[in-house]
């Protein structure tokens, strides 16, 4: 969805909102109408009204919660503010990236282009939330008092950490395995050798570097969203923004 299409979201969306304002009004008088009608012919035409108030009321906000649901999908968040008389509403909206279109010479860079899609697409989600876990535990390992109490501790959330991704792992091509190396790296500035090393001991870092290689990989491999990487990089904005 194009900004034009989320702006037109938000006015629709002020309309409703304008609506329910002159809704009330109405209400308010016509109740004051029906207190003063003594007429038995006004008297029964106020409790046919009371009926219909009812299904206006359930129309109504059914209309609102469904306009506010639509604005929601494409705003973060959304404030009024009422200035000089006149209510202002004010959102904010994810961004959105422009790129040229992509350009293909042959099948082959498309294949590539579009199997970057789909790594990514299955790789972000597990890097963000494997960055939060590695806060977490830099955060429990600091109120540890010795190294003897912060190994045991990572021993055991280490286990917890096995259980918690063995199954989606090993379902994962090594493509996708070689994409999670590069959106770590992206997500906490640190290459795989030195997460490894940091929390497994270097000579661990240097066995899986050595494993890394017969694969023709390498775990000391950064991160280039300027150059190398710039494909990856423009999937990942773009997956972020909702855009892809």
């Amino acid at each position: 969805m194009n900004l034009t299409e989320r702006f037109q979201i938000i006015n629709s969306t002020a309309k409703v909102l304008h609506f329910f304002e002159m809704y009330k009004i109405f209400l308010f008088i016509s109740d004051i109408f029906c207190i003063f009608a003594a007429n038995s012919f006004w008297h029964g035409i106020c409790l046919c009204y009371d009926e219909m108030r009812k299904l206006l009321h359930i129309s109504l906000m059914l209309m609102v919660s469904m306009q506010l649901f639509a604005a929601n999908q494409y705003m973060d968040s959304c404030m009024i503010r009422v200035q000089d008389g006149d209510t202002l509403y004010m959102a904010w909206l994810h961004e959105v990236w422009v790129y040229p279109p992509m350009k293909f010479k042959n099948k082959r860079q498309e294949k590539f282009y579009w199997r970057t899609v789909r790594d990514v697409k299955k790789c972000l989600p597990y890097a963000k939330m494997i960055t939060k876990d590695m806060a977490y535990a830099d955060q429990e390992l600091a109120k540890l008092p010795d190294k003897k109490a912060r190994k045991k501790w990572w021993h055991a959330y280490e286990k917890y950490l096995f259980k918690k991704y063995e199954k989606d792992f090993r379902n994962m091509y090594a493509s996708q395995g070689m994409m999670l190396m590069k959106l770590m790296d992206r997500e906490t500035d640190r290459t795989s050798y030195e997460l490894i090393k940091e929390y497994k001991g270097k000579a661990a870092a240097n066995f899986w570097q050595f494993v890394a290689k017969l694969f023709k990989n390498d775990l000391k491999e950064e991160y280039d969203a300027a150059d190398r990487d710039r494909i990856t990089e423009r999937v990942i904005n773009l997956v972020e923004a909702g855009q892809l």
